[in-house]
């Protein structure tokens, strides 16, 4: 029996960049719906549940950030943000209303679908497919046991390194902002305490990663957060 094709729903309002983000998720297998304001696109979310949102912050009734905020209260569906506004303020406030995801205009249809794909794996099975046991590179995390291995050699990590390390794992291919990850981590009273995130996240590569300086897998969006990749 064939897997169902994934659902898309795209909320954008410019009607070049809609035809070009439908054509280049049709072309690779998606099943694309449109909208093209906040008031409909909440609709079409309700109506068609779809895989995935992709959404453009800038629409003619209002702020996409809204839009997140209100579906966030009853879906988990990964959102994705196309936006012109290039701002590390912007990036941070889309993905802290809950996007998954930001990607700034003008991109290319090959990092779109890319960016798309590695959601939907996310969201289908990956990394997180609530296996107790992450394996990425030559690193073992046995979430039962709290262990962490690499090359087969049981690495220590202090307690709130552990805490970074699974808390990044267990969100594969999304942007995690400072914030979000602070909060998690270390808890709300240390949600400004950005230079925690820097020493932890140095101390984290040393262990994980084959060249610390030029990681792999533990990823820094650059003024807004960190990203893992599997």
């Amino acid at each position: 029996m064939s897997e169902p094709t994934p659902k898309i729903l795209l909320i954008e309002d410019e009607d070049k960049i809609r035809r070009f983000v439908r054509l280049a998720l049709e072309q690779d297998g998606f099943e694309v719906h449109e909208a093209v304001n906040v008031a409909r696109g909440l609709i079409e979310a309700g109506t068609r549940r779809p895989d995935m949102v992709i959404l453009d912050l800038g629409l003619p009734d209002g702020d996409g950030l809204d839009l997140i905020r209100d579906l966030r209260a009853w879906s988990d569906v990964p959102v994705l943000v196309l936006s012109a506004r290039t701002t590390e303020h912007d990036k941070v406030g889309a993905l802290d209303a809950g996007a998954d995801d930001y990607l700034v205009k003008p991109f290319s249809a090959v990092e779109l679908v890319a960016r798309v794909r590695a959601h939907l794996r996310r969201r289908t099975g990956g990394v997180t497919d609530g296996s107790t046991v992450i394996e990425f590179s030559d690193v073992r995390i046995d979430l039962v046991r709290r262990t962490v291995e690499r090359a087969g050699q049981p690495v220590h990590l202090t307690p709130n390194e552990y805490r970074l390390l699974t808390h990044l794992t267990a969100h594969p291919h999304s942007v995690l902002t400072h914030r979000q990850i602070l909060t998690a981590v270390w808890g709300v009273s240390h949600a400004e305490d950005a230079h925690y995130l820097r020493v932890y996240m140095g101390q984290l590569r040393k262990k994980m990663e084959a060249e610390p300086s030029c990681p792999r897998h533990l990823v820094t969006e650059t003024g807004v957060g960190y990203r893992f990749v599997p």
